[in-house]
């Protein structure tokens, strides 16, 4: 909407307009004097209010978000000698949380970026020139069939859903086809499945298909930055990730039909800088949230398999090519009826009896039975997959239990692109490690290409809670496969022996590990070297200008920090500090305010009303009262900090 009202009229007459990426690339910060001018005066001229797929519901506060942006780009093109198309405001600068101490030190304060995100997102710099990269981007074409889709498991039924997906991404309504479309479901539903066969049936109609894992908006701009690289292989080096990203973005924007699939989105806002920009081509996501869409967004909500489909999958697995007897029809049935037609659970349970051909449907029927009330998991989905996943580790246990450990220790990470060497312990034979991959792929556990693997999250949610006791009250000091994968990921974290640093690719790619641990520490749980490692990536993070990012590492290194210093320590409080600088970067302000408040009042207890931690705490909780609009406490605030600063 911002790009189309800046369309004026040059001297020849001609239409001529901001597009897209340039109103993106303005409004974070990267400022070219005549575009800047346009911008500014077209958002001064809107009513911004009435822009669509903003990240936030407070319509209010997004209006005012534009309007600091607005005279940020006033601020910076306003130089002397030069004519703006307007008085300057009397406030150019936008929100922010100010210091000058290193955000890798103990006590800093991260100073924000000029043009910061109201939320979780990417955010472009100038690792490239970005006119010289967005011109090659609209200038380079894709082979056919460009596309990192993997063999898809099998999708029996949904014919149904498929024909809906088809319409709903092609069919004109009101002149303007949808562009995007979310599957939404429990865990275990076969929502991914159903994605990969769309693509599979209609892999001819699309040049470009590609497949990004959406946990995050890390892992969003990695799937990104992957199609950059295969698309201009060799253009940039592998610390230049903004660049990447940028690029690839670009690249969308000038072309059209290609097919993104976003699995697993946890946050709707995720989304949005992509689906709300990119409107040449289509988006397909899954998700097991069913609200926070945009309103121009269909969403197809999935349920279980049919009977007659489950049935027949079942079929396929444990008989495939044949014809079952009308008794293994029925021992089938009620198996599926056993798993509520969960395609998860048909799939595992159709693995085990394929790989155990000597254990008959009824046999495996008992055993499941026998472990019927031992879980005390959320749902039922969860149970039915705890039940199977215990008959099927305890036939791996006595046949190969290094199978068992390597699944344990997969459960704690990320659940995408997990590296073989991740799973491997130190001085142990890989190929032990690659033989227990394949078995566990046999058993349909896991996903395996050969140098990486993928674990349903699901499963891992089954895996990292059915540790507890019988009685499910006390749970174990340490869970099993925990400190394995937390030894893997410090192990990958020490520098080659001629480097003194990590490798930024490799940082990179250990991020989602490290944060997957973060995020699933359990209770009562401390390991100190790995609560540093935390804290040294949320300062990289940070100092990336992805603070959102680092969210769950501090979550993690500030329960650390209380539990081993003490609520009131001073690296408590500067670590307490910087997780509501995280909030705050992401849009949590209702989660930041609290902590701002809370830490303020220790600081001010435990050091002092003017020590310099307590005045940088001070002046964030302003900025963060500012950032809400609420400057009757934001003025005065900064402005006794000012004084006490100039004392």
């Amino acid at each position: 909407m911002i790009a189309n009202a800046s369309r004026t009229k040059d001297t020849e007459g001609e239409d001529e307009k901001l597009s897209t990426s340039t109103v993106r690339r303005l409004l974070t910060g990267e400022l070219s004097e005549r575009r800047a001018f346009r911008l500014a005066w077209t958002l001064a001229e809107m009513d911004t209010r009435r822009v669509t797929g903003k990240p936030s519901d407070d319509w209010n506060a997004f209006d005012r978000d534009m309007r600091v942006l607005h005279a940020a780009a006033l601020a910076a093109v306003n130089r002397p000698g030069e004519e703006a198309p307007h008085a300057a405001p009397q406030s150019p600068l936008p929100a922010g949380r100010k210091g000058d101490v290193d955000a890798g030190c103990p006590n800093g304060h991260r100073a924000p970026e000029a043009m910061s995100a109201s939320h979780e997102g990417h955010i472009p710099t100038k690792d490239k020139p970005t006119a010289e990269a967005g011109d090659a981007a609209e200038k380079t074409t894709a082979a056919r069939r460009i596309t990192n889709l993997r063999s898809a498991g099998h999708c029996i039924g949904r014919s149904e859903e498929l024909l809906w997906l088809r319409r709903a991404l092609t069919d004109d309504r009101n002149g303007a086809a949808t562009t995007t479309v979310i599957v939404t479901g429990l865990g275990g539903v076969g929502k991914s499945t159903l994605a990969s066969e769309y693509a599979r049936l209609h892999r001819d109609a699309y040049p470009v298909v590609w497949w990004v894992n959406a946990e995050s908006p890390a892992e969003i701009e990695t799937s990104l930055t992957q199609l950059t690289s295969r698309l201009v292989p060799g253009r940039f080096n592998a610390e230049e990730r903004s660049a990447r990203v940028d690029w690839a973005v670009q690249w969308l924007e000038s072309h059209s039909d290609w097919l993104l699939i976003y699995d697993n989105v946890n946050d709707p806002r995720h989304l949005f800088p992509y689906t709300e920009a990119l409107d040449r081509g289509h988006h397909l996501a899954t998700s097991r949230r069913t609200t926070g869409w945009a309103d121009n967004t269909l969403t197809l909500p999935l349920d279980v398999l049919r009977p007659d489909d489950a049935t027949k999958l079942l079929n396929n697995l444990v008989c495939p090519g044949t014809t079952p007897s009308p008794g293994q029809e029925a021992d089938v049935r009620a198996l599926t009826a056993d798993l509520g037609n969960l395609p998860l659970a048909l799939r595992q349970a159709g693995a085990y009896l394929a790989q155990n051909r000597g254990i008959t449907i009824q046999a495996y029927r008992r055993r499941l039975e026998s472990k019927l009330d031992k879980k005390a998991l959320a749902t039922r989905a969860e149970r039915t997959i705890a039940r199977i996943w215990d008959v099927t580790l305890d036939a791996l246990q006595d046949i190969e239990p290094l199978a068992v450990e390597v699944l344990r220790t997969a459960a704690w990470l990320a659940p995408d692109d997990i590296p073989h060497a991740l799973l491997t312990s130190t001085g142990a034979d890989p190929h032990d490690t690659a033989e227990a991959i394949g078995t566990l792929a046999a058993y349909s556990m896991l996903t395996d290409t050969g140098t990486h693997v993928s674990v349903h999250r699901l499963v891992q949610t089954v895996l990292r809670t059915s540790h507890a006791t019988p009685s499910g009250t006390q749970p174990r000091p340490c869970p099993p496969g925990r400190l394995r994968a937390e030894q893997a990921v410090l192990h990958q974290l020490t520098p080659p022996p001629d480097q003194d640093y990590l490798p930024a690719a490799l940082l990179d790619a250990l991020s989602p590990h490290l944060v997957a641990l973060a995020a699933t520490t359990p209770p009562g749980h401390s390991n100190g070297a790995l609560g540093k490692a935390y804290h040294v990536a949320a300062c990289l993070l940070s100092l990336q200008g992805h603070d959102a990012r680092t969210v769950p590492l501090l979550e993690a290194s500030v329960a650390q920090c209380e539990q081993n210093l003490g609520h009131t320590h001073p690296d408590t409080l500067t670590l307490r500090n910087n997780l509501a600088s995280a909030y705050q970067a992401a849009g949590d302000l209702t989660r930041a305010i609290p902590l701002f408040e809370t830490t303020l009042a220790q600081c001010e207890e435990i050091l002092g009303d003017t020590h310099p931690d307590t005045l940088g705490s001070r002046n964030n909780l302003a900025c963060a009262y500012q950032e809400v609009g609420d400057l009757t406490k934001a003025i005065p605030l900064l402005e006794a900090t000012l004084a006490q600063r100039e004392q």
